[in-house]
């Protein structure tokens, strides 16, 4: 019986039909079921028309969502050439269909039609098309309106002319599926993110957001005259800036190569990367030449300007960059469907040759703007030498790197990372709280004394000579620095369980500015949660609830008709251990945030503002967002 159980032979072979086998194993092409892979669709459908667009046909690209009980349904209209819909005699089927339920076909595997593009694989629109309820092309073409309608990759109407059309173009409206896709809804944030730095890579494109979800009707014009110069600027909007935007245009052996770089008051680099109009946020061949390139034009210009013999390296030249790369190119070599990192040997070398022959010129020409770039690059030098002797001395002591876990940690008893989960707490009392309530076999309790260092305006000196931050990152055990390792973290849960009021959320800031500048994977791979302590504790006769919004309140209020008793928790040690458990710390029960990093250009200037040196802008975000305060302890 077993063996007949066990054999393995021809009948055991299954083949996928059509676009069965993607909808059988979708992260494979779109790396998540999460609602960011219901994003991921749209993003395919808007790179099409965005490649229309670099081909030199498009000029307007118009996105509307609309939803239903569902999920969400995207639309994305361009005015480029209109998809083929011609009949492709060996399949006897127009291109359209063939375009939507045949992978790997297109126009991009040749540069005849598309010379530069950033699709490449000929799969993104089958994906979009296998992974959705439903898929509407309309296509307006050589003077007539065409149709054809899918669903799940399936076509459910042939190709219709509908009429007289004017102007060219090609509409496709999808709805993600719902069977694959749990929560299939669009991040706004994500795609006004996208949309704006594709109106920066593409100058003179009109790209039009309209949102009709949620009961509303928002609309949103994304364009730019001036491109990546602007896209320069909008970054460091608000930075103090130690030089001027530096901006090159060249074709070099068949690429575009297009950089804007300034430096700012800041320790961290700041560089967005993209080949294609694709951001490849894991960098690539290309960052790798446009680094080098960068690094010796500023150490040849410092050889021979300088006395003092300043040994500056590589990274010390990045310190308080802010940088934009466009490679433009055929045939470029992503790794994987999604598409995050180049791979292609020889851009290297021609990224780099090109960035530092402008650069050299440029130095030459703009003595005062090189100035400004040596002395960054000498104080990065000065400021890593500080903290190498930082570093070692916190060595000597085992700061950081100690094997022994620190005495306030209240550690739990599972050692697997995968089920381990650390709260953060702040003070005495919640640590207490915590410490009994929580289950101890898969929490542990790392109670903070008050607030931690800011880190946006601290040397690495103080840093590491930080003793709340030496408890944190040896809890942690990831190292930090050169020796941080993501995968070395003892919990795959790190939550920041802080109090319900102003002193609470600064600390949260705090943390997350540390965990931001100095563990950034840790956020990346979705390590980090937060807290949802109830605000209120609502007594009426012998029942107890709690409320974790303004709006539960109001609605206890009608349930009760007002006979009620409301607490307002201002911090968690006024929860008993009973309490703390039901309502923050049991997994059946509690709300946790999961942080992500879904717009690190917003992120990464809002810690600036808040958190920064500079206090101008401070004052103008909390003018300008104080009205957006719920409650406010005093």
């Amino acid at each position: 019986m077993q063996e007949e159980q066990d054999e393995y032979n021809a009948s055991k072979i299954v083949v996928l039909e059509g676009t069965q086998g993607i909808r059988k194993r979708p992260a494979m092409y779109i790396g998540t079921t999460s609602s960011a892979g219901a994003l991921h669709l749209l993003f395919e459908v808007l790179d099409n028309a965005v490649d229309e667009a670099l081909a030199g046909y498009a000029k307007n690209i118009s996105i509307t969502l609309t939803q239903d009980e569902t999920g969400d349904i995207g639309e994305v209209n361009d005015d480029g050439r209109g998809m083929p819909v011609d009949i492709m005699p060996k399949f006897n089927k127009s291109a359209v269909e063939i375009i939507m339920t045949t992978l790997h076909k297109g126009a991009k595997f040749t540069n005849d039609t598309y010379k530069i593009s950033g699709g490449l694989h000929g799969v993104g629109l089958t994906v979009v098309n296998a992974l959705s309820e439903f898929t509407d092309v309309s296509v307006a073409k050589d003077g007539k309106n065409y149709k054809q309608t899918f669903s799940r990759g399936v076509p459910t109407s042939a190709l219709e002319t509908l009429g007289d059309a004017q102007g060219n173009g090609t509409t496709v409206k999808f709805k993600p599926d719902p069977q694959i896709f749990p929560s299939p809804r669009f991040d706004s944030a994500q795609l006004k993110d996208r949309l704006r730095y594709l109106s920066f890579l593409n100058p003179k494109l009109r790209i039009r957001l309209t949102d009709n979800r949620f009961n509303t009707h928002e609309e949103e014009t994304f364009f730019s005259e001036k491109g990546i110069e602007d896209f320069m600027r909008y970054i460091n909007k608000d930075q103090q800036t130690v030089t001027n935007v530096i901006h090159e245009k060249r074709q070099e052996e068949g690429m575009v190569i297009e950089f804007a770089m300034q430096y700012v008051n800041s320790y961290d680099e700041r560089l967005e990367a993209f080949v294609n109009n694709i951001r490849t946020a894991e960098g690539g061949t290309h960052v790798i030449g446009f680094h080098a390139g960068l690094s010796r034009a500023v150490i040849n210009y410092l050889a021979r300007n300088n006395k003092n013999g300043a040994k500056v390296t590589g990274d010390d030249t990045r310190e308080g960059l802010a940088a934009i790369l466009s490679v433009l190119m055929p045939n470029p070599e992503f790794e994987g469907q999604t598409k995050e990192k180049l791979g292609n040997s020889t851009v290297k070398s021609i990224v780099e040759t090109s960035v530092y022959s402008f650069l050299s010129r440029y130095f030459e020409e703009h003595p005062a703007e090189a100035r400004g770039v040596i002395e960054k690059a000498i104080n990065a030098m000065n400021a890593r030498e500080s903290a190498r002797r930082a570093r070692e001395l916190a060595r000597k002591k085992n700061i950081f790197e100690s094997a022994v876990l620190p005495g306030k940690l209240a550690d739990c008893i599972e050692d697997d990372p995968e089920k381990t989960e650390l709260f953060i707490v702040e003070g005495k009392s919640a640590g207490g709280s915590s410490k009994e309530g929580r289950n101890k076999q898969i929490q542990a309790i790392l109670p903070l004394r008050g607030k931690i260092l800011n880190v946006e305006k601290a040397s690495e000196e103080r840093i590491f000579e930080s003793a709340e931050l030496n408890v944190l990152v040896t809890a942690l055990g990831t190292g930090i620095r050169e020796t941080f390792n993501p995968e070395k973290t003892r919990y795959k849960k790190i939550v920041i369980m802080s109090d319900a009021d102003v002193d609470g959320e600064h600390i949260r800031t705090l943390l997350l500015t540390f965990f931001y500048r100095y563990m950034k994977k840790l956020i990346e791979n979705g390590y980090i949660y937060i807290a949802q302590p109830p605000l209120y504790k609502v007594t009426s006769g012998k029942s107890i609830s709690y409320c974790y919004t303004d709006e539960e309140l109001e609605a206890k209020r009608k349930e009760y008709d007002g006979k009620m008793e409301v607490q307002r928790y201002k911090g968690l040690g006024e929860m008993n251990a009973e309490q703390l458990w039901e309502t923050t710390m049991n997994p059946e029960n509690r709300i946790l945030k999961k942080v992500g990093i879904s717009d690190a250009e917003r992120a990464n200037s809002l810690f600036t503002i808040l958190m920064g040196v500079d206090v101008h802008p401070r004052r103008k975000f909390l003018e300008e967002h104080s009205g957006d305060v719920k409650f406010l302890d005093i």
